[in-house]
């Protein structure tokens, strides 16, 4: 670890800490903060480490500063309550529809006048452009014929040998040979889908889900089951059995870290007994582990790829989320149906950008994608954080926000009588982009949720911005 990654981990130490007290109930709202010097002791930190991170913590809308006198546990904390989980049992597979609602939401990702609360990754602001830049006309420089040649499924190997070291790190044997490139994570679901399934078969997902997964389900012909999600532990097992007793279920997909738009991440004794159960009944799971590498705890959350003794487990991820969005390169792990995703990815789009694997292949080789993930992982900690907060201080009483340990979305509850889809027209006449909760289901629940992206700086316009969307929630209460 670098003498940077190390003051960045005290900072984290000395901010865990903090927020872990206010958690507790040790320190309420209007509390004074451990001095810096009683911190710095406790903790063995310096009064250097300790006085940065208030003021992080202070950016964060966690503290306040008053002069001369210390730091305080801001007011507006207690406001803000966590999602809270549902008890509905599984519902009859449904058919999803939901019309041009899908192409607006993606439209409004790419305006710029637009705030960019309706995305789901972050700025690339936070991403090492010039860097990866760098990488990208050095390959095309020392090897500009490969750069324009096609590069077929499986990929590049070099590229492939850099995710399969990296899949190391989380204790999951993978061997480059096992993993075959794809154009980003979205590809890499569509081909497992078709690879596990037909048309008129029954998919399980999560409820909420990510409203891209439903699309595919929609536009292959097959049928989509919610099985009720919990906002911290993820996937209800029991209601997936349930299911299972009485449903012929093709496949299971589902992201056990980090889900979108909830931010669940299933602890490690059940993601084990979800592969198992899996395993049990002979049913693959498809994994979407975008989320995977943007995680705030000190260690990696594991795949459940790293549970999977049967070669049932899927396993798709991508850089778009962590690097180079517009490169799309994802992957996946395909198990025992890596030959016939191989024969489909073949047919279907014959080979990923040439250029885009050899630049990411270069760029993960020298070392500075670990160092970028670290940054990345505590800026995006910072933005979800200040998020929750700017939402407590605007958002009307009864609203529910989501806590997730990783990724860069919230998902919002508003006051039963809010209308997701009529505070997104209405959003949209104030510039504003969000996404609509009844997009995560194909039952059209989640009428009065919303999905906001934080992975944009929180700058004068964009905080403004959503000070804005709370007072349009705030109007639809008794309308």
């Amino acid at each position: 670890m670098t003498v940077s990654q190390q003051q960045t981990y005290k900072y984290d130490q000395v901010s865990r800490y903090i927020n872990h007290l206010i958690e507790k109930g040790d320190l309420r709202p209007g509390d004074k903060a451990p001095s810096l010097r009683k911190l710095s002791k406790q903790l063995g930190v310096s009064i250097a480490t300790v006085s940065q991170s208030y003021v992080n913590l202070e950016d964060q809308g966690v503290l306040t500063a008053r002069p001369q006198s210390g730091f305080y546990v801001n007011a507006r904390v207690e406001q803000i309550s966590d999602i809270s989980s549902s008890s509905a049992k599984p519902g009859q597979p449904r058919r999803v529809r939901f019309g041009g609602l899908f192409e607006e939401v993606f439209r409004n990702a790419n305006n710029p006048r637009l705030a960019p609360f309706g995305t789901s990754n972050p700025s690339m602001d936070f991403m090492p452009v010039k860097s990866l830049t760098r990488a990208t006309r050095s390959i095309i420089s020392r090897h500009p014929q490969k750069s324009m040649d096609y590069l077929f499924p499986p990929g590049d190997s070099k590229l492939r040998k850099q995710i399969a070291e990296r899949y190391a790190l989380t204790n999951t044997r993978v061997n480059a040979k096992d993993i075959i490139i794809t154009s980003g994570a979205t590809e890499a679901l569509s081909i497992s889908l078709r690879t596990v399934a037909r048309r008129g078969d029954i998919i399980a997902v999560e409820s909420p889900t990510y409203f891209a997964v439903l699309r595919m389900i929609e536009q292959m012909g097959m049928l989509a089951v919610e099985i009720e999600t919990d906002p911290v532990t993820g996937l209800d097992l029991e209601a997936l059995e349930e299911a299972f007793d009485t449903m012929d279920i093709k496949a299971v997909l589902a992201s056990p870290n980090t889900s979108n738009p909830l931010g669940s991440q299933m602890p490690e004794d059940k993601k084990r007994a979800l592969v198992n159960l899996l395993a049990e009944r002979d049913i693959p799971l498809i994994e979407d582990d975008v989320y995977g590498s943007v995680y705030f705890s000190e260690r990696p959350p594991r795949p459940a790829k790293s549970y999977d003794l049967n070669d049932i487990v899927l396993s798709c991820s991508s850089f778009s989320k962590t690097l180079a969005p517009g490169h799309r390169v994802g992957w996946v792990v395909a198990g025992r149906y890596h030959n016939k995703f191989l024969q489909y990815k073949q047919a279907w789009s014959s080979a990923t950008s040439s250029i885009s694997q050899l630049a990411i292949a270069e760029f993960l080789s020298s070392g500075q994608y670990d160092r970028h993930l670290v940054r990345l992982r505590i800026a995006m900690r910072e933005q979800v954080e200040k998020g929750r907060y700017l939402i407590a201080r605007s958002f009307p009483e009864g609203t529910r926000v989501s806590n997730p340990p990783g990724g860069s979305v919230l998902w919002v509850e508003m006051p039963s009588d809010c209308d997701s889809i009529d505070i997104f027209n209405r959003a949209l006449e104030h510039n504003i982009a969000i996404t609509p909760g009844i997009l995560f289901s194909a039952t059209r629940r989640y009428r009065n949720f919303l999905r906001i992206n934080c992975g944009f700086p929180w700058n004068d316009a964009n905080v403004e911005a959503l000070g804005k969307l709370g007072k349009i929630v705030s109007g639809c209460k008794g309308g």
